[in-house]
């Protein structure tokens, strides 16, 4: 007994300790394992509340809904598909609404069965104080909580909405431009209302693996479970989450108890095996903290950086470049037309287009760059640099080269092209925020400038959009005068025996000032500010015109998909072909796929009463912009004209020959001819026309000429007075 005594209170002792270890040491695991699961939490619930108003900005920061709203009623439809239904389709917001100046609703959705006109009077006790709030700070100039990526001020909060926990934001609907005059505090308002219950927590059960996750209006949290309050910025609790969380010190005292119990001698084995199920535990709790922060700071469908970690990778950078003579690059990326992708060929075939693009992004940049995804197809690049003029001009050509190659989304093959926008720190700037303004800037102008390119930030850029608005004025003035519009006719030749099988109509404009005019620089701002319309009419009127003294030619017409979406634009065309005289069938229309993809439906009815009439149409630019040439037998088209891009990167390392003999066979295997744009050496046209292209058009053979130059290659001098009087 003395011998044994002292080791039964020795084996004793040491079980005591080992189990007192075990508790202790569980307990820990716990609290350190909650405390980073409510941190989490909380930290999910502040991005959303910072997203829901950058997206909001999507819609609120622009001419078009200041314009809009001022509407009133007659613009109900434009405000369910830009500020109301498309902001819970796109964004997933449950309640949009639309205040005046007067506080009082002129348009309102949400997710809950409830009439239009009864859904805000429902929340506006609720959301009233939000309202007052900011339209005070409006009056008073208030612009606290403006910068980085904000441009607006906003009110937002959480609270109790329709029996819901939510966030909800209000943002001012303000002029993008500065050039809608609005009394500061009677601006219209918009209202976004995201609940926190459904959809959201069954995103984070799924997203950050918070086990049994739900909402509750009390602390009822169960044995095993823990409560976290919502709380709003006045400090009052909303609502709880509560959920099970993961314990991995209980886990491994559950494991082991029965060990401790059965196995009283082998206590110094025990000990140790505790201690390597400890590490096991811990390990695997780092990691799944890690995937944790690792969803928290990327994008869940491309696995790039979100904006909040390229926030921190920008500042980082800009950090370390104040310490060196370095320079940084900020790269603004904006898939062109993308929308369309998800128009006609759904949301999984663009979620494709979008993971694809990242990859190609990730191939070309460094391992010292930093590629990123801020929302929707807008990604972003921080390549630091030693000179940033010899290194981003080529980086910039890369992408949009790369890029230029066609996707392969479900079996077919797209193509789409990029706009990039670039800033250069320390030459713009030192502060992310004004970096980031600037390749923003800097991205607008290369869409202005046509897409599918790059453009580099520079002060002239201010001075260029006052150009741009001077190029409508202009243009304004130069159609209701005559002499400075004309149209010009490049000819089209058959590649077989180089005969003129028919000319396109093309508009040129002589500024009495500033001489001649590209169109690729005025008939962008002609679309967007409704000039499109007459400028188009008159073409068609003076081409048919002239084409009368030529009767053997096809004559082609470009048209806009604005054109094509007027009711009346059949009978428009109608009307011309019976005052010229010529026949219908001698006349091809030009369109782009965006015609063909209208979701309306009157592009398509106007191109089914035309060809009724036996007028032509031909795909103009195929393989630019979104293109697939897979859908080609959707297209009720003639013939397919092939972007001159591809003809002018024959002879390169680009596989752009490839492209086109792709295009070509594709085209002739359902039925359609191409022709080939862009033709400017022998070289080019004897290869388009070994692989079988019908025609071809380009300076090598003609560019486009007045219309008494085209009467001269036809033999028809002196018919001048003819055709221009027919």
């Amino acid at each position: 007994m003395k011998v044994v005594a002292p080791v039964l209170a020795s084996a004793v002792a040491a079980c005591l300790a080992v189990a007192g270890l075990l508790f202790w040491s569980s307990g820990e695991a716990d609290r350190v394992a909650m405390e980073r699961q409510e941190r989490l939490v909380t930290l999910i619930i502040s991005n959303l509340r910072a997203s829901i108003a950058y997206d909001q900005e999507s819609v609120t920061v622009w001419d078009d809904s200041v314009v809009q709203v001022r509407r009133g009623e007659a613009a109900s439809d434009w405000l369910d598909v830009n500020l109301g239904s498309w902001m819970h389709t796109y964004f997933g917001h449950d309640g949009a609404y639309v205040l005046d100046p007067a506080n009082r609703p002129i348009y309102a959705f949400s997710v809950t069965p409830t009439k239009a006109q009864d859904a805000y009077r429902l929340i506006e006790p609720v959301v009233a104080p939000l309202v007052k709030d900011l339209r005070q700070r409006l009056q008073a100039g208030d612009t606290s909580g403006v910068g980085g990526r904000m441009l607006s001020p906003g009110a937002a909060d959480l609270m109790v909405v329709q029996g819901h926990p939510a966030v909800v934001s209000v943002k001012p609907i303000v002029s993008d431009s500065g050039e809608i005059d609005q009394i500061p505090g009677q601006e219209y308002l918009h209202i976004a209302v995201r609940y926190l219950d459904g959809n959201f927590i069954n995103d984070l059960k799924q997203n950050y693996l918070f086990e049994g996750m739900r909402f509750a209006w009390q602390n009822n949290a169960a044995e095993g479970e823990v409560g976290l309050p919502l709380l709003s910025d006045a400090g009052s609790a909303v609502g709880y989450f509560i959920w099970r969380p993961y314990r991995p010190g209980s886990a491994v005292l559950s494991d082991l108890t029965p060990l401790l119990l059965g196995v009283f001698g082998l206590a110094l084995l025990t000990i140790a095996v505790l201690l390597y199920v400890i590490h096991q535990r811990s390990t695997k709790l780092v990691a799944s903290e890690a995937r944790m922060e690792y969803l928290a700071l990327h994008d869940a469908l491309t696995g790039l950086p979100n904006r909040a970690k390229f926030d921190d990778a920008l500042d980082e950078a800009l950090g370390k470049l104040k310490q060196s003579s370095d320079s940084l690059a900020v790269l603004y990326l904006d898939i062109d037309r993308f929308k369309q992708v998800n128009d006609t060929m759904g949301h999984p075939a663009g979620d494709g287009l979008i993971r694809s693009f990242a990859e190609r992004l990730r191939e070309l940049a460094r391992e010292t760059d930093t590629v990123a995804r801020i929302g929707g197809d807008e990604f972003v690049l921080v390549v630091p640099c030693r000179n940033a003029g010899e290194e981003i001009e080529p980086l910039c050509n890369r992408i949009l080269a790369s890029v230029r190659q066609p996707f392969d989304i479900d079996g077919n093959q797209v193509f789409v092209s990029v706009s990039i926008g670039v800033s250069v720190a320390p030459a713009d700037g030192m502060e992310r925020t004004e970096l980031t303004r600037k390749a923003d800037i800097a991205l607008y102008h290369a869409k202005s400038a046509g897409r599918g390119r790059y453009a580099r930030f520079g002060n002239a850029m201010d001075s260029m959009l006052q150009a741009r608005r001077q190029i409508e004025r202009d243009l304004r003035v130069a159609l209701a005068r005559k002499g400075e519009l004309a149209v010009h006719y490049q000819p089209l030749y058959s590649a077989s025996d180089m005969s003129i099988t028919g000319v396109e109509a093309l508009l040129r404009w002589k500024h009495p000032q500033k001489g001649w005019i590209s169109p690729a620089i005025f008939v962008p701002i002609a679309e967007e500010t409704g000039l499109i319309e007459p400028l188009g009419d008159f073409v068609l009127r003076e081409a048919c015109q002239a084409a009368s003294a030529w009767p053997k030619l096809t004559l082609s017409v470009n048209v806009s998909a604005i054109e094509l979406r007027n009711p009346a634009f059949a009978a428009r065309v109608a009307e011309t072909l019976v005052a010229s005289g010529i026949k219908p069938q001698r006349l091809e229309l030009e369109v782009t796929e965006s015609a063909l993809s209208d979701h309306a439906g009157q592009c398509e009815e106007n191109m089914r009463a035309l060809r009724a009439l036996g007028i032509r149409f031909a795909l103009d630019d195929f393989g630019t912009g979104f293109s697939s040439l897979g859908r080609l037998q959707d297209f009720e088209v003639d013939r397919i004209k092939i972007d001159r891009s591809f003809i002018s990167g024959f002879g390169k390392a680009k596989g752009d020959e490839a492209i086109v003999q792709a295009i070509v066979d594709l085209a002739h295997a359902k039925g359609l001819k191409t022709t080939a744009e862009g033709v400017e050496t022998s070289e080019q046209g004897d290869y388009l026309k070994d692989i079988g292209c019908d025609e071809l058009q380009g300076f090598l053979l003609s560019q486009a000429v007045p219309q008494a130059e085209i009467n001269s290659l036809l033999g028809l001098k002196g018919k001048r007075g003819v055709a221009s009087a027919a």
